[in-house]
């Protein structure tokens, strides 16, 4: 999934917890960046299509939110480049993810096995079931 800058700046934003509607979000980023209301108004459309913010009409304007926690969508973006690369994405996967793990400190390998154990142990106890 390909996404604009703008658009990584506006997920940005929703990740911290935000509602907003389109007039909310043009006056963050009017500061920042510039741009007009429409720009804002069609970037959030976007990402609405592509089902990354959710909105919900009130009154005459469609208030926003994030569809996904960022580290859900990272784990989306990562799942749709190893279907686009391979015939076989889990060993494209991990073939990339072991390139990756090398820039990995201790601190983070450990925590990354902590998260393996882990869904071992839900894998196992839904087994049981």
């Amino acid at each position: 999934m390909q996404l604009g800058e703008l658009e990584k700046q506006v997920l940005q934003y929703f990740w911290k917890g935000r509602t907003a509607d389109a007039k909310s979000v043009h006056t963050h980023f009017e500061k920042q960046r510039g741009g007009t209301l429409n720009t804002i108004q069609s970037t959030l459309d976007r990402l609405y299509k592509k089902g990354l913010l959710r909105r919900e009409k009130q009154g005459h304007a469609f208030h926003y939110q994030a569809a996904m926690d960022r580290q859900a969508f990272i784990g989306k973006l990562i799942e749709g480049i190893g279907e686009d690369y391979s015939a076989d994405p889990g060993s494209t996967l991990i073939a990339a993810f072991s390139t990756f793990s090398e820039k990995l400190s201790n601190e983070q390998i450990e925590a990354l096995e902590k998260l393996i154990e882990a869904r071992r142990e839900a894998d196992a106890e839904q087994a049981d079931k």
